[in-house]
């Protein structure tokens, strides 16, 4: 009986974070490679965008300062997951939506600063060193991870709003032609054959 090779989102993030550092040549550690990883997998469920509701259920996001000043006033674990929630949104949001600032007051460099001031202060307020090397290379390599998440989104958006893993999974159940050639065509080449498909 053939086996089917299921493409996770884990796996597809991590194929594409390895093809867009590799592409901007961007030289960092194994675990900011994983972390970005996570990132992409948490923020692709939309809602996680969001930090609260009002009483109508409308989504909002707050100010950036905002969550900023509250992370620094916060007690030492409540701050931690404030700084690393300002921090991943900077980063995922900077990366993958820098058109969404063209008509708005605050721009892209606003999120890149405040990206890297979440990164910085959570590599000092953290305990474990592993931790705070992660945080402080973020925060010191964060334009280069904007710019390749930039080069993922670029990718990424040319499938005019498809479902990627949807497409995906699709492809590796049934090895479709089409389907392949869709993916090829839109700038993902790290596909597995039809043979292995059929393994």
């Amino acid at each position: 009986m053939a086996a089917t090779i299921i493409l996770d989102s884990k796996e597809f993030f991590f194929n594409m974070v390895e093809d867009a550092f590799e592409e901007r040549k961007v030289d960092t550690y194994p675990q900011v490679k994983a972390y970005i990883v996570d990132v992409l997998k948490y923020y692709l469920v939309t809602e996680n965008l969001y930090d609260e509701e009002d009483s109508s259920g409308k989504k909002s996001r707050k100010m950036l300062a905002e969550l900023l000043l509250t992370a620094t006033s916060a007690q030492a674990q409540e701050k931690i997951g404030r700084l690393k929630k300002l921090g991943d949104s900077s980063l995922y949001i900077s990366g993958f939506f820098p058109d969404s600032f063209q008509r708005k007051i605050i721009d892209v460099d606003y999120y890149v600063d405040m990206g890297k001031i979440a990164y910085d202060s959570l590599s000092s307020s953290v305990k474990e060193d592993t931790f705070a090397k992660l945080y402080k290379e973020i925060s010191v390599k964060f334009l280069d991870l904007v710019d390749a998440l930039s080069l993922m989104s670029r990718k990424a958006k040319i499938l005019d709003d498809e479902n990627v893993l949807r497409l995906m999974d699709i492809y590796s159940k049934t090895g479709s032609t089409f389907i392949e050639e869709t993916l090829v065509e839109k700038g993902l080449f790290n596909l597995p054959s039809k043979k292995q498909l059929k393994q």
